[in-house]
């Protein structure tokens, strides 16, 4: 009887195994057609990829109290490096910084396609914002941040014989930003802020990054080309406030918009995990305004006024203002179109040659928008 009991209850096990694969399958994300320039651009480069975790420690830089935290002399940056395992010469190297609440790992798709095609991708639990820190959560240190980029640049150049995990050098003339929600303001504040900007900064993307209160003259500081990848139904950083604007407001500018993304379908956790749901921001929404405990406003006030193009409209939208009803697109394929919409940008500035860089832009004035509905390039 026993025998038996451990037979059925093994047959169920099975079914529900082969039921729950069968429906994992059948909700996948829809990829472009084989044949297509995106799909191309989807597949790991020639490179093999490592990883590599270590820890950045800033002594002359402060972290300061946070609630019932007392802060510390020091930053502390606990740091994950990707990089091609059997690639020699010079590097590009780009830093990834996190969003609010998040951590270091958030963008890895994006970061192991990168490797692939032979960069260096730095990313650091900044230690105040990320998901752990000490006190909690504290969006306000978003000012520090910048700071933290340039001293990450600088340990990443100087690593040298055992502590050095890649083949070759990094390639000082090829340094790019990526950046994601509180880590796309980051990466936007290091690339045109015009005294916390560092003047290294070649390339810079922004995933859903908020830019409310900067006005022209701030992006004005830089001519770095720069990206925005942004959902239309985004409900943390309203796209209409913060994205749409961005060709309008950088002369070196663009937008990929992605119909019907969200925020936390940027995120690496989002797929599978929130492939079920209708409009996941609702679960970010909640980590998010659970930590913040002062106006954004106040926050962008510190790092200036008018004379530094910092303008903040109490008007715009605020976090989670505005609730999308809508059906989100599949995360999976919000992930794919960010990464090709990434490599592509960063190789239309970083590529070896002059056909590698044309054939990149072109990936994103056009291939992106012909091979995925979603995908949408206004100029």
């Amino acid at each position: 009887m026993l025998r038996k009991i451990a037979l059925t209850l093994c047959a169920l096990v099975v079914l529900a195994f082969g039921a729950g694969l069968i429906t994992y399958l059948a909700t996948g994300p829809q990829a472009p057609a084989a044949e297509s320039v995106s799909a191309q651009w989807l597949q790991p480069g020639p490179y093999a990829t490592a990883t590599l975790d270590t820890v950045f420690v800033d002594q002359s830089r402060a972290t300061p109290a946070n609630r019932d935290y007392a802060g510390t002399d020091e930053r502390t940056l606990t740091t994950t490096l990707w990089y091609p395992t059997n690639a020699e010469g010079a590097h590009p190297l780009v830093i990834h910084s996190h969003g609010f609440t998040s951590t270091r790992t958030d963008l890895s798709y994006a970061a192991e396609l990168l490797a692939s095609h032979g960069y260096v991708v730095a990313a650091a639990d900044y230690p105040l914002t990320f998901a752990g820190a000490p006190g909690g959560p504290n969006s306000v240190d978003v000012i520090n941040q910048p700071g933290d980029v340039s001293f990450l640049i600088d340990s990443i150049i100087a690593l040298n014989g055992d502590a050095k995990p890649f083949a070759g050098s990094i390639d000082t003339a090829r340094i790019g930003l990526m950046g994601y929600s509180l880590g796309g303001l980051t990466t936007e504040i290091a690339t045109y802020h015009p005294t916390l900007r560092d003047p290294r900064i070649a390339a810079a993307v922004s995933i859903a990054g908020p830019t409310v209160g900067f006005t022209g003259t701030f992006f004005s500081h830089s001519d770095v080309p720069f990206l925005m990848i942004a959902g239309t139904l985004d409900h943390l950083i309203n796209f209409d406030a913060n994205a749409a604007p961005i060709p309008s407001l950088i002369d070196n500018g663009s937008l990929l918009a992605i119909d019907g993304g969200t925020h936390l379908g940027f995120g690496a956790v989002s797929e599978p995990l929130f492939r079920f749901m209708k409009h996941p921001d609702g679960l970010g929404c909640a980590a998010v305004l659970a930590n913040l405990d002062t106006d954004p406003n106040d926050t962008i006030l510190l790092l200036g006024g008018a004379a530094e193009g910092i303008v903040p409209d109490p008007s715009a939208p605020g976090v989670c203002s505005i609730t999308p009803d809508e059906q989100a697109l599949h995360p999976g394929e919000q992930q794919m179109i960010t990464s090709v919409g990434v490599l592509a940008f960063f190789e239309s500035v970083f590529g070896n040659d002059d056909a590698t860089r044309a054939s990149a832009s072109q990936v994103i004035s056009s291939s992106l928008s012909t091979d995925f509905a979603a995908a949408n390039t206004p100029q």
